[in-house]
């Protein structure tokens, strides 16, 4: 699907506050000064098992969102992400947008491409974020291709072999995209195994009206700022707050909500530290 010449969806309000940021954040010093403090490059690792009834061969699948590679995510921290996955040997790396914040620069746009080419998984796939669709999201697309991943716009993808019982269901983003379930599931009803990458909790909506056995976002940044008792601030989304972060249980289904790695207006975070999920198959 041709995912150019969306960002006119951006909305005038979000215009302005990225044109401020642009000028504030010049030469990146918030990611300088929050590296500064100890402990900022910490990635927690979640886990999970997928059952397959007709697997041949285990495989491991990493998951990663919300890198946002800009002026507010020191580089140590994507980093470190990466040296995890990498660690990890997986064999299918998924991944659930927001990679850039603010504009998609050649130097932000070569980071993203770095880190994805350096995982050396059989399968690399990712959909697209809000924060990819308020930018050069096309330059985006260009840059996770060549980097060996498939962008995912309302399609499914099987796996390749031996995990090809698992089917991997794109939906775009809910909330700047074009969400179109209907189409991401057509003609996935048959198979064994389902997982939907999705960028933000809302796309359960949609894709409720549709089987499928684990559903993987980001978005939400585990409010990025919170409080031991929960999220303070949360993205727009009607359920942000409801799936703030971690894992729930949804009609049968299990969901995975990523805080994501790096950050956007302010680059700090309290009780939402960075994370990557490694689910077993």
């Amino acid at each position: 699907m041709d995912a150019r010449g969306r960002r006119a969806r951006i909305p005038r309000r979000r215009r302005v506050l990225e044109s401020v940021l642009n000028v504030a954040y010049r030469g990146d010093w918030p990611a300088r000064l929050w590296h500064r403090v100890a402990g900022t490059a910490e990635v927690c690792v979640a886990r999970y098992r997928l059952a397959r009834a007709h697997g041949t061969r285990p495989g491991r699948i990493a998951f990663v969102s919300d890198l946002h590679i800009g002026p507010t995510t020191p580089v140590p921290l994507l980093e470190r992400a990466f040296d995890i996955i990498r660690r990890a040997e997986p064999d299918v790396l998924l991944l659930g947008g927001d990679y850039i914040f603010l504009e998609a620069t050649p130097a932000r746009l070569d980071q993203l491409g770095w880190l994805v080419s350096s995982v050396s998984a059989a399968s690399k796939l990712a959909v697209l974020g809000n924060h990819d669709l308020w930018t050069d999201h096309g330059a985006i697309v260009r840059t996770l291709e060549d980097a060996g991943a498939a962008v995912l716009v309302n399609q499914a993808i099987r796996l390749p072999e031996p995990w090809d019982d698992v089917v991997v269901v794109g939906l775009d983003d809910p909330w700047t995209g074009q969400c179109d379930a209907p189409a991401a599931f057509a003609g996935t009803s048959g198979e064994p195994v389902r997982v939907v990458l999705c960028h933000g909790p809302d796309g359960l909506h949609p894709a409720g009206a549709f089987a499928f056995d684990l559903f993987l976002c980001g978005h939400t940044h585990g409010g990025h700022v919170a409080t031991p008792w929960g999220p303070v601030f949360m993205p727009e989304g009607r359920l942000c707050r409801q799936y703030a972060g971690g894992f729930a249980r949804v009609g049968g289904a299990d969901i995975y909500v990523s805080r994501g790695i790096g950050g956007v207006e302010v680059p700090f975070r309290t009780f939402a530290p960075p994370d990557v999920l490694l689910i077993d198959l």
